[in-house]
This record gives C-alpha cells, sequence and structure tokens, in this order.
C-alpha cells in the first residue's frame, strides 16, 4: 500500500523530516493545551514557523487542526477561545502566504450533538449554539473540512435492546427508515454522518464538507460494555473497508464519497478508562495483529513512533496510526496521523526513534 496522508496529533519534527519528498500529506496539530496560546497572533506565527514553515515544501502538510473535542467537556473558557485561536492561526498563514496550501479546523465528539435521529432532524446542543454559529461560519469562509469522531459502538453499547448490532456492523439487515425524507439507512455510521450534515443544515450551511476524524471498534472490552468482541471488531473494520472500497456516499450525499478515519492501529495498552479505551488497535504492541483485516499478507509492521526514548510504550505511540478510509485509499495514523493507503498495495513502515 502506498501511504498517501498522515494525521498527527501533534507537530513531531521526526516524522516531518522523515518523509520530506514522499509526497505523503500531513495533518499537524496544536493541543488543548495550547490554544489559549495561540491566539496571540505573535504566538500563532511563531508555532507556524518553528512546526510547519520549515518542512514545506519538502513536507506536505496540508491542514492544522487546533484543539481536539474541546465542546465535549466543561471548560467554558477553552470553548470560547477555540475559534480566536483557529482565526489567529489562519491570519498567520495567510501573511507568510501559506493559507492557500494549508487550511485550519478542529476535532469533535459525535456528542456535540442533541439528537441524531431520524438523521434529518440532527441539531447540535442548544447551550454549544454561540460556540458553534460564528465556528461554523469560519468553516464556510475559509473552506476547511468539519472534523467529526462517531463510534456506532457507543450508541450500540449504551442500548443494546434497542439498536440492531447487525445495523451497527454493516452486516445485512432490515435497515432504518428516515420518515422525512424516506431515505433508507442501511448502518448506523451513514446515519450518524448525515444527522451531523443536518446539524450544520440548521445552522444555515450546506457548504461544508464532514469528515469522520475517528472510528473504530473495540475486540475487547468489560462486562458490562456490550458488543465489545474480536468478532465485532473485525467484522465492523472489514465491512467499512468494504463501502469505503466503493466509493460510496452517504443517503442525504451520495455523490460525496466518505472520508474516514479508523482509529486505531495499535491497542494502548496504558491508556485509563473502562477496557475498551485500550483495544480498538488492529495490532497488539509488538505487532501482531489483533485479528485479520484482510490485508496482513506480506505485511509484517514495524513501530513508526515520534518518541526519542527506546522506552517508548504504545500508550505513547498510541495515535501512531488510528487507520483511515477514504474512497479507494486506507490510511494508518501515527500517534495522530493518518496513513491513507491504497487498495492492492501493501505497506511497510520503518522504525523511527
Amino acid at each position: 500500500m502506498d501511504i498517501k496522508r498522515v494525521k498527527l496529533y501533534d507537530a513531531d519534527p521526526n516524522v516531518l523530516r522523515a518523509f520530506q519528498n514522499s509526497n505523503v500529506e500531513f495533518i499537524v496539530a496544536i493541543d488543548n493545551g495550547k490554544v489559549a496560546s495561540v491566539m496571540d497572533p505573535t504566538k500563532a506565527r511563531a508555532w507556524i514557523e518553528e512546526n510547519v514553515k520549515p518542512y514545506l515544501p519538502q513536507t506536505l502538510i496540508t491542514s492544522i487542526t487546533v484543539g481536539n473535542e474541546v465542546f465535549s467537556g466543561s471548560d467554558t473558557v477553552l470553548m470560547s477561545n477555540l475559534l480566536p485561536a483557529m482565526q489567529s492561526v489562519y491570519q498567520a498563514l495567510k501573511e507568510l502566504g501559506l493559507d492557500k496550501q494549508v487550511n485550519v479546523t478542529t476535532a469533535h465528539s459525535f456528542a456535540i450533538l442533541s439528537s441524531s435521529f431520524p438523521p434529518s432532524s440532527g441539531t447540535f446542543r442548544p447551550d454549544l449554539a454561540e460556540y458553534l454559529q460564528p465556528l461554523l461560519n469560519f468553516h464556510a469562509e475559509i473552506k476547511s473540512p468539519f472534523f467529526i469522531n462517531s463510534y456506532p459502538f457507543f450508541a450500540y453499547k449504551a442500548n443494546p435492546s434497542g439498536i440492531s448490532l447487525d445495523y451497527a456492523l454493516f452486516r445485512p439487515n432490515s435497515g432504518v427508515r428516515d420518515p422525512n425524507t424516506n431515505f433508507s439507512y442501511d448502518n448506523m455510521l451513514y446515519a450518524q454522518i448525515d444527522s451531523v450534515y443536518s446539524a450544520v443544515k440548521a445552522m444555515g450551511h450546506s457548504d461544508i464538507d464532514i469528515r469522520i476524524s475517528e472510528t473504530g471498534w473495540p475486540s475487547k472490552g468489560d462486562s458490562d460494555e456490550f458488543g465489545a468482541s474480536l468478532e465485532n471488531a473485525a467484522t465492523y473494520n472489514r465491512n467499512l473497508l468494504k463501502r469505503i472500497s466503493m466509493g460510496q456516499g452517504t443517503p442525504m450525499k451520495p455523490s460525496v464519497p466518505i472520508d474516514v478515519f479508523v482509529f486505531a492501529l495499535f491497542n494502548e495498552n496504558m491508556k485509563p478508562g473502562p477496557s475498551s479505551e485500550r483495544n480498538y488497535g488492529l495490532l497488539y504492541p509488538d505487532g501482531t495483529p489483533v485479528y485479520d483485516l484482510g490485508l496482513q499478507q506480506d505485511y509484517q509492521p514495524t513501530y513508526f513512533a515520534s518518541s526519542s526514548t527506546s522506552r517508548t510504550t504504545v500508550r505513547r505511540i498510541s495515535n501512531v496510526f488510528p487507520l483511515v478510509f477514504s474512497q479507494g485509499d486506507l490510511d494508518f495514523t501515527c500517534r495522530a496521523s493518518f496513513f491513507p493507503l491504497r487498495r492492492r498495495q501493501l505497506p511497510s513502515f520503518s522504525r523511527c526513534s
């Protein structure tokens, strides 16, 4: 497989240097702890001059994400700071003449929706409207995508008696019909994507691309985490890959192939929380597959880690490769990076330390 894109949750210089002259597109990130800082135009420009400009054009950096799931927490100061920080970063890009090649966005939890069914009635939480309305206006103005993290697993886990597992896993099922549009949905992820389109449209925008920045299914969970199993994880990701390879759009946007980033390549063995949180990976920490995604022939992965120490754990490289699927492509992410890989080719990765 050919690596096509990489999405980082930081801006690791070792990774960016390693992919010079590779034609791999990168998304780099400013984490939540730095959002307030880059509200200052001088600091935003300094961040770009340190983390983006030195690597261009040899490394193809195409996007900066400012913060991650900011609106899913309770920090209203951070929420208020997000848009000014994004605007400051964008203005710095303009001043440096980089705004045509590098865009600015952020990723959101699906929990920012107050209603997601039927998809045509999708709406954002009313308490977030004061933040989301100007944010969407900004996305439309600069033509950058709206990222959402969407996990059908969470919906099934919360209501296993009310949601069909087949519907959540892309298996054959009777489907769900939207009574307002008469569209039929045979899987939950597509319904969730369309509910976001509806929520965005309810705020006056039909001109913003929606991209799934994370999705996945855990191969193991605690006793109360219904549906978390190796079989279900393999089924979800295999079936998702099949759908993406077909270039499908959703019922609401049939001509727009969905762009999906799949979480994750490695199990995160030191991540806190329920067992499922440590078991989204396609690979164990030693690089052996958790299950066969149908890509393992001749695939002998080695770690691509951004740490400079020999004691790097899977926690440190946690998202060095959440997987990404887009039309005809399969992408891995490196600590917040995405490696889109083309069909019928096989990936090879080298250790980075």
